[in-house]
């Protein structure tokens, strides 16, 4: 049972600690944020020992939803915003302790976004399809890249790892606002007559960071019910303590309030439960579900500004494979439940409105999902 727990360690490692939320489009979840942990790079670490991780995650958001209802003909009509999102993750923890762990993770990412309302506007059609006035659009791409927001943690397991066969760590950390904020892209067709080109701030998706401070807590867990069988688990929440970042839309009006007009600093949760099968050999079959989002009101700290707050509820096949030292893992979340909420400016058009105002966002059909890890120095010994 001890070799077993040993090898889902090292896999339930790259599965809960490498792989990563980001995300879903529109509704900016950054890369280190979903399930990333740090903690997860810490299973069976020794006092004394390192473990390199990182992961690669991409998707590509084009469906949107209003509330949970998915606005088919965007598509149908060409007229969708696309966001190709890549993000590479890098990270390293160390054994303090049997028991007490650090982690850091530099995460990199780059964005394509290619729209028609950005670059002149949307083209209008009626009711039959028919194309009103003559403006066809004319789809352009802006894109953004770089380091993202920087995390450190120090985490804890409950339990002896040397006397329990399952164990759940906490660990408490801070995100820093080492991403670009407000990095800025081309954009064309601007002006009364759709002939200009200006340079301006790219939208909120595609901004490497969020420009806040914020503060993390993680649970992660392993726990056997058979030799074979295990039962994973792992909550990720971000509190920014920072409201808005000083970034305005690149449509906001001089008359516009920071509240209104400035991009916020949102917070980020996700979770994720599912069940490993280990084969003994070192192979690994993952099955599970996850939820990932950004909420329309922060736990700490103002929630002003503007934001895409939603969240997309998966399920997660995936299969991994793990030595004593070196372990990849690979799953690919498809999305079952997609829904954007109410942000804090969609409120305030309510009750000035007295009806439901509510933008949309984009999101995926899935993520793919690829993490590696290689522990090393220490006592090297094998639980």
């Amino acid at each position: 049972m001890k070799h077993w727990f040993a090898i889902a360690g090292i896999t339930c490692l790259v599965a809960l600690g490498a792989t990563d939320l980001r995300a879903q489009g529109c509704v900016a979840v950054r890369g280190g944020g979903m399930c990333s942990s740090t903690a997860g790079g810490a299973i069976n670490l020794h006092k004394g020992e390192w473990n390199l991780f990182s992961s690669v995650r991409h998707f590509e958001s084009f469906r949107h939803f209003r509330g949970d209802h998915e606005e088919a003909f965007r598509v149908q009509q060409g007229t969708e915003v696309i966001n190709i999102s890549s993000f590479l993750d890098l990270g390293i923890s160390y054994g303090i302790t049997e028991r007490l762990f650090a982690s850091a993770l530099l995460p990199f990412v780059h964005h394509d976004r290619s729209s028609l309302y950005e670059h002149g506007g949307n083209p209008r059609f009626d009711s039959t399809g028919a194309l009103i006035g003559t403006w066809a659009g004319d789809r352009r791409h802006t894109y953004a890249s770089g380091l993202a927001d920087v995390r450190l943690s120090l985490g804890y397991w409950l339990f002896d790892p040397a006397e329990s066969e399952y164990n759940y760590s906490v660990a408490l950390g801070v995100k820093l606002a080492t991403g670009a904020k407000g990095a800025t892209g081309t954009f064309y067709n601007q002006g009364p007559n759709r002939d200009q080109i200006a340079t301006a701030v790219v939208d909120q998706s595609i901004q490497p960071g969020d420009g806040g401070i914020g503060y993390t807590f993680e649970m992660q867990g392993i726990h056997p019910i058979t030799h074979e069988l295990s039962v994973a688990s792992n909550l990720f929440y971000m509190a920014n303590v920072t409201n808005t970042n000083g970034v305005r839309q690149r449509t906001a009006q001089p008359t516009w309030a920071p509240d209104s007009a400035e991009y916020s600093s949102p917070d980020q949760y996700a979770a994720r439960l599912g069940l490993f099968y280990n084969s003994m050999d070192g192979w690994s079959g993952y099955l599970g579900g996850r939820i990932e989002g950004l909420p329309s009101t922060d736990l700490i700290g103002g929630s002003q500004g503007w934001r895409r707050p939603g969240y997309a509820v998966a399920v997660e096949p995936g299969f991994g494979y793990a030595t004593k030292d070196f372990s990849v893992f690979a799953s690919v979340p498809v999305a079952l439940y997609r829904n954007r909420v109410q942000n804090y400016i969609d409120k305030i058009r309510t009750a000035q409105r007295g009806v439901e105002v509510i933008g949309d966002a984009a999101f995926a059909d899935y993520l793919i999902n690829i993490g590696f890890s290689y522990r090393f120095g220490g006592s090297q010994h094998e639980m």
